[in-house]
């Protein structure tokens, strides 16, 4: 497992922020104004009422002729099936990503590595839009500890490798990185 990434993936950008900071529409606008192609790729899973409206929102939010891919796991395989030079790739969320690989039981730091590998080797730009929930008090229980932690040790590590990072706070973005 490689835990240190030292080279910058020139064409991925990492947008963090907490609920309704305008994260998702600041990397839309990314997205729209790069004049590609998008690939739009959703990690949403609808479990409940709230959570299919917060989709129903989101796919109107989007132009019609944008593609997209509904993908809970394999983000590594769809950046390296789908990333060309002609392209935008917008993964909303990194977030739910991590909640569907924790619920999988799959290997975090493993999937890390693999979405970074994917990133490295991207041919088009890479836009990923992630919830920063890291900011806070830490969590009574034992699983919200555990996400809570491997999302900010994610975030990390996609955030050295990545050109560019901001940070959405009341609508503005904040530039970290780039």
């Amino acid at each position: 497992m490689n835990q240190q990434t030292s080279v910058s993936s020139a064409n991925c950008q990492l947008i963090l922020g907490g609920a309704r900071s305008g994260k998702s529409r600041h990397g839309e606008q990314i997205a729209k104004d790069s004049g590609l192609e998008v690939i739009y790729v959703a990690t949403a899973q609808a479990y409940d009422d709230e959570m299919v409206k917060r989709i129903t929102q989101h796919q109107l939010d989007r132009p019609d002729h944008w593609q997209s891919i509904e993908e809970p796991l394999n983000l590594p395989g769809i950046i390296k099936e789908n990333s060309h030079a002609q392209n935008v790739i917008l993964i909303d969320c990194l977030t739910l990503w991590l909640m569907n690989l924790l619920e999988a039981k799959l290997d975090i730091p493993a999937q890390v590595d693999l979405l970074l590998n994917a990133l490295d080797l991207s041919q088009g730009q890479v836009i990923m839009v992630s919830n920063e929930i890291t900011m806070g008090v830490v969590p009574m229980g034992e699983m919200s500890r555990q996400y809570v932690d491997e999302l900010g040790r994610m975030h990390q590590r996609i955030a050295q490798q990545a050109q560019s990072v901001t940070l959405m706070v009341a609508g503005l973005p904040l530039s970290i990185k780039g």
